[in-house]
């Protein structure tokens, strides 16, 4: 159960987006600006350090939301996901990536937790300052996340197929929050949804 009251019948941190729309707003904002905005990482990889950050922080809504984004653009059925979740030095990924992965599990202790010879390892396998600080800053962002979801009991799991649909859209359209004009009208329609969900399950 939610820690507060929403009203807002959806999992994870989509309730939390549409609770209060100006954050949500800029929230989805910055996940968009991260996960499709201008960067030398590919879309995919910038999914899989998400869903990597949310694995070790134990948020589950999360994890399983970015792996169908992430699995969505590599296209290789979960292999790269799975195998980065098994072992992370034995992961289907570039040795760049592996060092940037590193860097994300640092980050994702603690800021501090991040050393200079994780950064010169990654410079070694070919990574640039600009995919340095875009590992960084998208763990960072994603430990934030985690944390809101789980801080306020939100991270209530979706279904199976729920995360498939979203991992597609998230891949497709990013994370663009509807103008706030419109908050109201989206969040009628989740609850109706959700009713037609309830009487179909009965």
């Amino acid at each position: 159960m939610t820690y507060i009251k929403t009203d807002i019948p959806q999992p994870g941190i989509v309730e939390l987006l549409f609770y209060k729309g100006s954050t949500g707003k800029a929230l989805s904002k910055l996940a968009h600006t991260l996960l499709h905005g201008p960067s030398q990482l590919t879309l995919g990889e910038r999914e899989l350090i998400a869903s990597y950050v949310s694995d070790l922080n134990k948020c589950e809504f999360c994890h399983e939301s970015h792996s169908a984004s992430a699995n969505f653009h590599l296209n290789d059925g979960g292999n790269t996901v799975d195998s980065l979740k098994i072992d992370p030095d034995k992961a289907l990924v570039s040795e760049k990536m592996k060092s940037l992965l590193k860097i994300a599990g640092q980050v994702q202790k603690s800021g501090r937790d991040v050393t200079l010879e994780a950064i010169e390892s990654a410079r070694h396998e070919g990574a640039s300052d600009e995919d340095i600080h875009d590992t960084v800053l998208i763990a960072a962002a994603f430990c934030m996340y985690n944390r809101y979801v789980d801080g306020l009991g939100t991270n209530l799991p979706a279904e199976k197929e729920e995360y498939l649909t979203m991992g597609k859209r998230m891949a497709k359209i990013g994370y663009k929050y509807p103008p706030l004009f419109l908050r109201k009208f989206v969040i009628w329609t989740m609850k109706r949804n959700e009713r037609k969900k309830l009487r179909a399950s009965s």
